[in-house]
């Protein structure tokens, strides 16, 4: 009796860890976390290392930076990424801005809706292989072994064990750190800056806004996307849209109409009425990003903005022809619109002021292996 006694007390004064303090405007929502994975400093610096680690590959030849780099918002200036192995993928790798209120992740997957869970996709995955995990577990772990993991372990988990649970958690910790709420669009909104934005850019944001162009519909709310959720809002509305990219071929016949290396949602949800719909990302940093798309087959803002002017897009050549503005389950937002030359001067100005400059130059997020190398500390492999 004694001895639990003394274990009580014990454990009523060992000081609980120091709440993880997110780097947010007063007043905003503090993104929804797992009960089972909260958010610390430690955490996050641990998964700092991890996400910039070749060696957490198979073969030690990349890291969820070479898909993901700070200075494009954590996004790449490529068409579609390519893996490990050289293997080109399907898909425009999407930025990591303020994934934490993501509520569905990925470009066309309704039911991941935790970080934990979506990483196991680039790390084991092999149709497509990204980082190429499978096969290599034991030499992975190996490496994660030196220093300085060992430390980094213990301050993030109490000991220095390492296990693919704990590095799933401590990525998608760093992940969920990745919060950019600091453009020019933040002051004038948030802070009251009336001389943050333009009045060029005002007119823009008020173009987007409005219900003339709609824009607003599916790139809505503070983190200018529909599939948004945090601690005051756990309910999430369909963000999956079809904005008329691809009519062509035989799908034509078959009332599909998108190519068949990439049909969306409808790939998983096997209804007609999902082909061609994909997750709405977020406008932030949107300007950092190109090309576009779920393919990256849209070079630039400029392109973009042509092709919801059009409501869709005709393809006179190539590989997919066709009349994208004709597909069946086009989203009933994507109906095009007309706009002067000072217009959409304004709209491409105000998807400028969603930059934030602090973002992709902050410490906290860069690569941490130059600092230790520097510091005469072991490299990476």
């Amino acid at each position: 009796m004694l001895l639990m006694s003394l274990f009580g007390l014990l454990v009523s004064c060992t000081p609980a860890p120091e709440p993880y303090q997110w780097p947010l405007p007063e007043g905003f929502p503090q993104p929804s976390v797992p009960a089972d994975n909260p958010m610390s400093a430690a955490k996050v610096e641990l998964g700092r290392y991890l996400f910039y680690d070749k060696a957490l590959s198979g073969n030690g030849q990349q890291s969820c930076a070479s898909c993901h780099q700070q200075a494009f918002a954590f996004a790449e200036p490529q068409a579609v990424s390519t893996g490990s192995t050289a293997e080109r993928h399907r898909r425009n790798a999407l930025a990591l801005v303020n994934v934490a209120y993501n509520k569905t992740l990925t470009w066309a997957h309704p039911d991941l809706q935790q970080i934990e869970q979506q990483l196991l996709i680039p790390m084991f995955g092999e149709q497509p292989v990204e980082l190429g995990i499978s096969g290599h577990e034991p030499q992975v772990l190996q490496q994660l072994q030196r220093g300085p993991y060992p430390a980094l372990f213990d301050a993030a988990f109490g000991d220095e064990e390492v296990s693919f649970q704990r590095v799933t958690q401590a990525l998608a910790s760093f992940v969920r750190s990745l919060v950019s709420l600091q453009a020019p669009f933040d002051r004038y909104a948030y802070q009251g800056d009336d001389n943050a934005l333009t009045p060029q850019q005002i007119d823009g944001m008020n173009l987007f806004f409005s219900e003339r162009l709609e824009c607003h519909h599916c790139h809505g709310g503070f983190n200018f996307t529909q599939s948004t959720s945090h601690e005051k809002q756990p309910l999430d509305r369909r963000p999956f849209h079809n904005t008329g990219m691809y009519f062509t071929g035989r799908q034509q016949v078959e009332g599909q109409g998108y190519p068949d290396k990439d049909r969306g949602l409808a790939e998983l949800t096997m209804q007609e009425g999902d082909d061609g719909r994909f997750r709405a990302p977020t406008l932030r940093n949107i300007a950092l990003t190109a090309p576009y798309m779920h393919d990256g087959s849209v070079a630039t803002l400029e392109q973009v903005l042509d092709l919801y002017q059009q409501g869709g897009r005709e393809l006179n050549s190539g590989p997919f022809i066709g009349d994208g503005r004709l597909h069946p389950v086009k989203s009933n937002f994507v109906k095009g619109f007309d706009l002067t030359a000072e217009e959409r001067a304004a709209v491409l100005a105000f998807l400028q002021s969603l930059t934030d400059p602090h973002f992709i130059t902050n410490p906290a997020h860069a690569d941490p292996w130059p600092a230790l190398t520097t510091a005469g500390s072991r490299s990476q492999p």
